[in-house]
């Protein structure tokens, strides 16, 4: 026998099963979203800052007003020392200097007189082996005697020395050129005193 059910009583159990449906779909809903892990914001890894440009610390001697010590930045001229220095005094030969090579790090920068002192003014050669005639020569004078010439101090005179070990013995006062940190000014100052 059929059941008879009234508007009314069909009505409520509709809502009471939709109402069941709601809170059974929401109970799960939840209980999905509790299985995923909630997502984490990344940590941000900190920017890098530039390197530092290195800092060159040169020594300036001879003829400048604050001979001493210097730092100077990568990249800097020896210009750029002579300048820290204080500038060129009154007696320097400035065109005994390369103004425009390039500063490295521990070098010494010797800013010559216009007057020269020493062997190199009385026209007499430094005693050794590397003395001919009263000049010095290129191919055999130990770094000691070409120290001792106008312009050129011991850094110098050792890759005058280290340049002639891998290169063989100077064929002209002109190969001098080749060597870094002497070009044509100072080769003119050295031409009547040394020889191949």
């Amino acid at each position: 026998m059929p059941l008879a059910v009234s508007r009314s009583t069909a009505i409520v159990g509709v809502c009471v099963a939709l109402a069941l449906l709601a809170l059974v779909g929401q109970r799960l809903a939840q209980a999905g979203a509790a299985s995923e892990p909630e997502p984490v914001a990344a940590e941000l890894e900190p920017v890098a800052s530039p390197p530092a440009r290195p800092v060159l610390v040169v020594h300036v001697v001879g003829e400048v007003r604050r001979p001493g010590l210097y730092r100077l930045r990568d990249g800097a001229r020896i210009a750029d020392a002579i300048h820290r220095a204080g500038g060129a005094a009154r007696g320097a030969d400035l065109a005994g200097v390369n103004l425009a090579a390039p500063l490295v790090d521990g070098i010494q920068i010797l800013v010559p007189s216009r007057v020269a002192t020493g062997a190199a003014a009385t026209g007499e050669a430094p005693s050794g082996d590397g003395a001919v005639g009263g000049t010095v020569s290129l191919s055999s004078a130990t770094v000691e005697e070409l120290d001792e010439l106008p312009g050129v101090g011991p850094i110098t005179a050792q890759k005058i020395v280290d340049y002639r070990a891998e290169h063989g013995p100077f064929a002209s006062v002109d190969d001098l050129d080749a060597v870094p940190g002497i070009g044509p000014t100072r080769i003119e100052q050295l031409r009547d005193l040394v020889t191949p």
